[in-house]
């Protein structure tokens, strides 16, 4: 019966969410008031629907209600809670529910907290946001229903991917989705307002903290998913360049730029048709990302395996709003001005010379991830583009924008003094020679490039310091009007500088594990020892173990160091019992300069066990980066200037000639 309410919520949704993309809608058109005003309360209403319908399917998952067609193939009844709880998301109708619920949530916060929204904009947003809601909801309920019965149902289920059962994979998808999803509200407002007719730098400041909402939750899920990567698939590695690791990854990197041109367009009444092209972009990767994970085109471990039919129809929603929103944009963009003129050495111009950078990176792990497909449909030869393409690609580019980024908070607006920013930031260049040379001396050798980017790295972090230190003018005034300037700093400024410091914290990660790892394949039998980064490793043997779905071999290690025990490490292999399907635990030690991480292999004919020993430097420097990122975020959010309407510039002019 449960199952049956969140399926007819499910339905009643998509009517109260087409009535909301056609009345208020309407109401913008007509300029009738209360029509407009239906829009907030079909966003409300459709979001308390689906979260009914989502609660339902959670209900069936944990109750092992099998005569649900998705909860007997992607449920067991021995998974522990949580699991069953995280397998509501573990699987293609489940994740696209899941979709349409943050779709619906963003949707509701508009209507909410939009109260400052001017009234036709805001109805149009809401339109716009529930015509994606009708499309996914037309696609749930006709081709991936959740609720589908089963009978008679079977006694057990099938259980879920053993990959899928850990706790970071069960909080991973919903910060994607949310990232994904959040995207949405950017193509809403872009849409909006080139249907309204009027871009201006009060728009700007409207659209940046959905954006910013946006960013920090695919951010976190982002991260969520190379931790789960790193210590649960027993590759060693924290990022493969996967091509549905580079679909959550394109999306971010267009975010990335939308918010820092989305930033002109509000402080200078500028670089309007690039900001709407790049919100309207952004989600269009996003879409990209839920086809290639659902298309059935790749071969991933992250990707649902779907047939192709479903895959084609997400096709369409993509090209429908992707084509849509560039027609509309195409139609609009002739009438565009773009505003204030700058020197290109400016703030401006640095955040410019980003968005160029941002793009093009985004553009090339974009032609890496698709060409294959591409060359595959054409010609039937299926090539494979792997890490060598990108690093050769992507990273020469991020080389200068790290160079690039401590000075554009530094320059002034319109035309700054690029060596008046040199002479403030040389300390802070100084700061991370000195750095290098010594961890550098003390590392031994590595590849050449590692201490360039270790000192860019440094110089982002003590960029961002030197960036608040400006502000507050630190040496030009007293102790106590320091201070007083530091507790009066707007949070946005932190929240900048956090974000930039979380990059260079994340690049010292990256170049530590990327050019200092160690890597040893052996094979010990107990009793035997060996020797990695400083670290000795006693062999104490295997015994087997039972889990609550699972049985388990551990091997136990005794790690030492300079001879003093330094900790007991239990890397295991598991055999799942539904699906039986074995997966690999490792067993990581983490300490200040870096993890020390074992994988085990098979067992040899001589009795002996093979395994992989590595030493990976600096590995969580990566994720705490990531965390450090994610409070930036969250610190700019706060700041009440994001959430008021940037005010009207007198004499200002339309940005866009009304059509006739």
């Amino acid at each position: 019966m449960i199952a049956e309410i969140g399926h007819f919520t499910l339905i009643l949704a998509l009517v109260v969410a087409t009535i909301q993309m056609i009345v208020p809608m309407w109401g913008a058109h007509t300029r009738d008031a209360r029509l407009m005003t239906m829009g907030d309360n079909a966003a409300v209403a459709q979001f308390v629907l689906l979260s009914v319908s989502f609660l339902a399917l959670m209900h069936a998952f944990v109750t092992s209600d099998f005569s649900v067609i998705n909860v007997a193939e992607n449920s067991h009844s021995e998974k522990p809670l949580i699991y069953r709880m995280s397998g509501v998301w573990g699987n293609h109708e489940g994740s696209m529910l899941l979709w349409v619920l943050i779709l619906g949530l963003f949707g509701a916060a508009v209507s909410i907290f939009g109260r400052n929204l001017p009234t036709t904009l805001k109805a149009n947003v809401l339109g716009v946001q529930a015509a994606i809601g009708v499309a996914f909801l037309l696609f749930i309920l006709l081709t991936s229903n959740p609720f589908a019965r089963i009978d008679p149902a079977p006694f057990e289920g099938q259980g879920l991917n053993p990959i899928l059962q850990d706790p970071a994979l069960a909080f991973h998808p919903p910060f994607l989705y949310a990232g994904y999803v959040g995207f949405s509200m950017a193509f809403s407002f872009a849409i909006a307002a080139l249907i309204e007719g009027r871009i201006d730098a009060a728009w700007a400041r409207w659209v940046r903290p959905w954006t910013l909402a946006a960013w920090m939750c695919l951010t976190i899920g982002i991260a969520m998913g190379s931790w789960w990567a790193y210590y649960e698939l027993g590759w060693g590695g924290w990022w493969f360049w996967d091509p549905v690791e580079n679909a959550s990854f394109m999306p971010w990197l267009a975010g990335t730029a939308l918010l820092h041109s989305a930033l002109v367009m509000e402080k200078r009444d500028a670089l309007k048709v690039w900001t709407i092209l790049l919100a309207i972009l952004t989600f269009s990767l996003s879409l990209m990302g839920a086809f290639l994970v659902r298309s059935g085109v790749l071969t991933s471990v992250h990707a649902f395996a779907v047939d192709p039919d479903r895959g084609i129809v997400i096709l369409s929603i993509m090209m429908f709003f992707t084509g849509g929103g560039l027609a509309l944009f195409a139609w609009r963009a002739g009438a565009l001005r773009q505003g204030g003129l700058f020197a290109p050495i400016s703030r401006e111009g640095s955040l410019v010379f980003n968005n160029v950078l941002l793009s093009v990176s985004c553009a090339t792990v974009l032609v890496g991830t698709l060409y294959p497909l591409a060359l595959e449909g054409i010609t039937g030869e299926k090539i494979s583009v792997g890490p060598p393409f990108f690093n050769m690609t992507f990273v020469p580019l991020m080389l200068p924008l790290l160079f690039a980024m401590p000075f554009g908070p530094l320059l002034a607006w319109k035309r700054g003094d690029a060596r008046a920013v040199a002479q403030r930031l040389a300390f802070a260049a100084g700061l991370a020679v000195l750095f290098t040379i010594a961890v550098a001396a003390m590392s031994g050798p590595g590849p050449w490039l590692a201490p360039l980017c270790g000192a860019l790295g440094l110089f982002v972090i003590f960029g961002a310091i030197t960036d608040l230190l400006t502000r507050a003018r630190f040496g030009d005034v007293s102790r106590g009007e320091f201070l007083r300037r530091v507790g009066n700093l707007p949070r946005s400024a932190y929240g900048a500088a956090l974000a930039h410091a979380g990059i260079g914290v994340m690049v010292l990660g990256i170049v530590g594990t990327s050019a200092y790892r160690t890597e040893k394949i052996i094979a010990l039998k107990p009793g035997e020892r060996a020797e990695v980064a400083g670290y000795e490793l006693l062999f104490k043997g295997i015994v087997p173990s039972k889990g609550p779905n699972y049985s388990e071999q551990i091997a136990t290690f005794e790690v030492s160091r300079n001879a003093a025990l330094v900790t007991t490490l239990l890397p295991s292999k598991r055999l799942y019992n539904a699906p039986p399907q074995p997966t690999t635990e490792a067993g990581i030690y983490a300490a200040w300069t870096g993890d020390l991480y074992i994988a085990l292999g098979d067992q040899q004919p001589s009795g002996a066990v093979a395994m992989r020993l590595y030493f990976h430097p600096l590995v969580r420097l990566i994720w705490i980066g990531a965390v450090i990122m994610f409070i930036g975020g969250m610190i700019s959010l706060t700041d009440r200037r994001l959430r008021v309407g940037a005010p009207q510039r007198a004499r200002s002019r339309p940005s866009v000639v009304p059509a006739e």
